[in-house]
């Protein structure tokens, strides 16, 4: 772990795809054991088997074509797909310990998703009224490439982020993505652009520090 990083924040990168449930199972007894005090902080860095995943926000009328498993994630926003080559970014982070802005948390994630993409050449950005990370497709038109949600519970953060490396987009298809039906779903690959996983994590992990810088100062006019 690079020394920038707090020596009380575990940073894991799992190489095998871990089953949804089984994550989720993990993540919620971790996010509790933080708001107990009794564990560290976690940002983990992980791929899923196929699955559709349902937010709190979640309309029925989205769920298209059930290819895959359906879980309720217990998180905002609606459907969202998971699979190998999109990369998920569980962040399991105490609040109380920072600025306590549960907004200033999601604009700081945006943020170091944003600059991480930008490491490999790819310009994105956050889109007023449509949730996620959002870039210019092969098409020119605007695409989603990554995707944000988040849970609260007693001021510790869990869920995260996905970021689209090289899924298999067709899969996508089986829902209206987080409910927005009039943009497309790209991905690294898709626009040309090679990285695997350890590379997309190391350039995560050379970013995280000033991440948690961020999270130190309450949500400003900025991130409006």
């Amino acid at each position: 772990m690079p020394q920038s990083l707090p020596a009380d924040l575990e940073w894991r990168c799992d190489s095998a795809p871990v089953p949804y449930r089984a994550a989720l199972q993990d993540m919620t007894a971790r996010n509790a054991a933080i708001a107990e005090g009794t564990a560290q902080e976690l940002i983990w860095l992980l791929e899923h088997p196929p699955v559709y995943t349902a937010g709190t926000s979640s309309n029925p009328a989205e769920m298209l074509d059930p290819q895959f498993e359906v879980v309720e994630a217990g998180r905002g926003g609606r459907y969202t797909y998971h699979g190998p080559g999109q990369r998920i970014g569980y962040v399991l982070l105490d609040l109380k310990r920072r600025a306590r802005d549960v907004r200033g948390f999601v604009h700081a994630m945006e943020g170091w998703v944003i600059d991480t993409l930008g490491d490999f050449g790819v310009e994105s950005w956050r889109a007023a009224g449509r949730i996620g990370i959002w870039t210019t497709d092969i098409d020119g038109r605007e695409a989603k490439i990554g995707a944000i949600g988040v849970r609260i519970r007693r001021w510790v953060t869990m869920h995260g982020f996905s970021v689209n490396l090289s899924p298999d987009l067709s899969h996508f298809a089986g829902i209206v993505p987080c409910g927005i039906e009039l943009f497309g779903v790209t991905s690294l690959e898709r626009l040309g652009i090679a990285v695997d996983s350890a590379a997309w994590d190391a350039a995560l992990q050379a970013r995280a520090a000033s991440f948690l810088a961020a999270l130190e100062r309450p949500c400003g006019e900025e991130a409006a």
